[in-house]
């Protein structure tokens, strides 16, 4: 754990993903905030600016809501200037507009470079948005803070004067999915020994390899394991919809559900299936690691940081990898077993407090 000796500073976040987004950014957010107010009072204040507050008991008197009522883009102007008037460096966490009004330091997360891929086939309004406002934050912010070094090189490889002010601050394991189920929930979900996919349904998750993949595999398997998906729909979902309603009966899709169904969808799962053709962390294969799941994901991107030995590789690209992969976990209860340990075991060194505390220090940095 890294010790915070910063100076005492009044900290401005764009916290408006924190109730406004679910999964993502949004847990991003929230982690960051529960991990600022579980610390010891430094001196720090935080002033949260959101078009609506995020109800969450931890928050101390250190902590002040801002709200907004405004549309994008006028947003970003509205809570800049408030900011330049009540702090003294500002987190924009979930955009890179808000650094164009600022006339404070700033610090700016960046999550992924997929905007900038056309092989990804991110969705077209983050992709005008992104290519048009990450190269000016990168001349205006003080600091950018890389989710994971494979987004820290992507980025530095487009924009080379952001070597020296990048900073690499990898995620952690989220409390919250180790809270209670309500039991109506519990008796809807799945019995174990299923293959479990996670994400919201868009083109760079690569399902419609994932079910050609799991097609492949021997009838017997298919029957024994059941693919189950969940996650809210997202852009050119034509594809992935048509892939998985290809499986009939042996897929079962439930959309966004809760973190403690959530958790307890890793723990009964066989398989935790993350073929992603790329991701600037990669939360839900950490996520699955924590709750002791076997986990299968792509040997490339940002993935390998965060699975190193405790799970199986595949290429996303192929097919015949993939089925390859999954087979031979899904016959093998010592393979599992072990990654099973293993996952549990790296899982630990991923903590959002740390997150934090690379956060606050190049916050203290910017501002200083």
């Amino acid at each position: 754990m890294l010790l915070h000796q910063g100076p005492r500073q009044v900290i401005g976040i764009d916290a408006r993903a924190a109730a406004e987004v679910p999964a993502g950014r949004g847990r991003v957010v929230r982690e960051l905030i529960r991990a600022l107010a579980a610390r010891e009072d430094d001196g720090h204040r935080y002033v949260l600016y959101a078009r609506r507050p995020w109800a969450e008991e931890s928050i101390d008197a250190r902590f002040r809501w801002t709200l907004i009522e405004a549309p994008d883009p006028w947003w970003h102007f509205l809570a800049a200037r408030a900011a330049n008037r009540e702090c003294e460096v500002f987190l924009s966490s979930n955009s890179y507009l808000t650094s164009r009004f600022l006339h404070i330091p700033s610090v700016v997360i960046v999550y992924d470079l997929v905007t900038f891929d056309p092989a990804m086939r991110p969705n077209r309004r983050s992709t005008v948005i992104e290519r048009l406002t990450l190269g000016g934050a990168v001349r205006r912010s003080a600091a950018m803070l890389a989710i994971s070094s494979a987004t820290a090189d992507a980025l530095i490889a487009r924009f080379p004067q952001a070597r020296e002010r990048t900073v690499v601050a990898l995620l952690g394991v989220t409390p919250a999915l180790a809270g209670e189920l309500d039991g109506n929930e519990a008796r809807a979900l799945p019995p174990p020994g299923f293959v479990l996919v996670v994400g919201t349904l868009e083109p760079r998750k690569n399902l419609p390899r994932l079910v050609a993949a799991y097609s492949n595999l021997d009838p017997a398997l298919q029957g024994a394991h059941p693919l189950v998906v969940v996650g809210a729909r997202g852009w050119q979902t034509g594809p992935t919809l048509d892939a998985l309603e290809s499986l009939g009966s042996r897929c079962v899709m439930l959309g966004h559900i809760s973190d403690a169904a959530l958790a307890e969808l890793y723990r009964r799962c066989a398989v935790f299936c993350y073929p992603s053709l790329g991701e600037g962390f990669g939360l839900p294969v950490l996520e699955a690691m924590a709750a002791g799941a076997t986990v299968l994901t792509s040997s490339i991107s940002s993935l390998p940081e965060v699975g190193g030995d405790a799970v199986e590789y595949a290429d996303p690209h192929d097919v015949a990898s993939i089925e390859a992969a999954l087979a031979r976990l899904l016959v093998s209860d010592q393979r599992r077993a072990v990654l099973s340990e293993r996952a549990l075991r790296r899982a630990r060194e991923f903590s959002w407090q740390h997150f934090a505390e690379i956060t606050l220090a190049t916050l203290d940095r910017a501002g200083a």
